[in-house]
């Protein structure tokens, strides 16, 4: 999508532009493209060696400049978050208690091939993208966020986005809606989301740089304001049992460095990890980004907090804290470092115009 409009005067892709969109819902006549035969999924799978050890000063990039008159000291006495709490509405109170202020919500759908298969355990061997009379995995990772940020969010839009499927691969997301409009709450979110998933063509491979540069896109555009960026996915970032130990694929790469430059944006990225994983390699990838401006990244394993011996409801208290209890100290590290409000120099420094 674009055309003559597609990048403004700097060269930077505009949000337009960035946002492709499938012919996946009802009215394209050009829906759907020819199904091309796929594999079966594999009985098991392999796994590369270990991330390597990264520098704790990564080269290109460059630090925020701020002065230091002016700038905000990070006050963390009202940072730390208990972790026992029997609602979700108890976990909101103790984001407001911490110091988180505003908040816009970010979201981005893994839609690769995967999900037809990793929930054999943990979603009675269906789909995760099943859809029927009771929520799947991704419905209940939304309905969960979005009603824990909602009180914080004064418009209540949220962009809503899809990668890996068979029109943006590892390459680029498509917005829910045709004409880029955001969703009006989670609840539209999910309703969007439940039209969509039937006329959709799950590929891969999985890279999560794409949804991160359009975060990054949204925040630019609205003057730096706080957002966090909710990555909810099945699998990891595709890693080949042919890359060598101590090298990364080019989806791995391309997600380090678009997470590296994310900070230096009001953005704070939650992945949620649904489906039977594994996870360790995810994890490992989250303890082993380079140096950034402050630690904009948290993994969470929705399969595993849920599958707890508690009631529903703690399931979720928990599920809403494990994802959002850096939320506040993140916040106060954009004031800190003099982000928040302000216009990034040059975006174009930190970031190319595609990935």
């Amino acid at each position: 999508m674009g055309g003559s409009s597609s990048r403004d005067s700097s060269g930077r892709r505009s949000f337009r532009d960035r946002s492709g969109y499938p012919p996946a819902v009802p009215g394209y006549s050009s829906y759907p493209p020819p199904q091309s035969p796929q594999p079966p999924p594999p009985e098991q799978h392999s796994y590369a060696a270990p991330y390597p050890a990264y520098s704790s000063q990564p080269s290109g990039y460059p630090q925020p400049q701020h002065s230091s008159a002016g700038v905000r000291r990070l006050d963390r006495r009202y940072s730390r978050i208990n972790d026992d709490f029997n609602s979700v509405e108890q976990v909101t109170d103790a984001l407001a208690h911490a110091g988180l202020e505003s908040s816009n919500l970010i979201v981005g759908i893994d839609f690769t091939k995967s999900n037809e298969w990793t929930g054999k355990h943990s979603f009675r061997g269906r789909s995760l993208h099943h859809i029927g009379d009771t929520p799947n995995p991704y419905e209940q990772a939304i309905s969960i966020i979005g009603r824990t940020l909602s009180k914080f969010d004064e418009d209540n839009l949220i962009p809503c986005f899809g990668f890996g499927d068979a029109s943006t691969h590892d390459r680029d997301v498509f917005s829910f809606y045709p004409d880029e409009r955001p969703c009006n709450g989670f609840s539209e979110a999910l309703s969007r989301y439940r039209e969509l998933v039937p006329h959709l063509r799950l590929a891969g491979p999985t890279s999560f740089a794409p949804i991160i540069e359009m975060a990054m896109t949204i925040v630019e555009q609205s003057g730096a304001q706080y957002h966090v960026l909710l990555i909810i996915a099945d699998g990891q970032v595709t890693r080949s049992v042919d890359t060598e130990y101590g090298q990364l694929s080019s989806q791995e790469q391309n997600t380090v460095d678009a997470i590296v430059k994310a900070s230096q944006f009001p953005l704070s990225i939650v992945l949620v990890g649904v489906g039977d994983g594994p996870w360790d390699m995810m994890k490992e990838f989250d303890d082993n980004i380079p140096a950034r401006a402050f630690d904009n990244f948290q993994f969470v394993n929705f399969t595993e907090i849920m599958s707890r011996n508690i009631p529903q409801t703690r399931k979720e208290a928990a599920f809403a804290l494990g994802a959002l209890m850096e939320i506040p100290s993140q916040y106060k590290a954009t004031l800190e470092l003099g982000i928040l409000g302000h216009e990034v120099a040059d975006l174009g420094k930190f970031r190319n115009s595609s990935v």
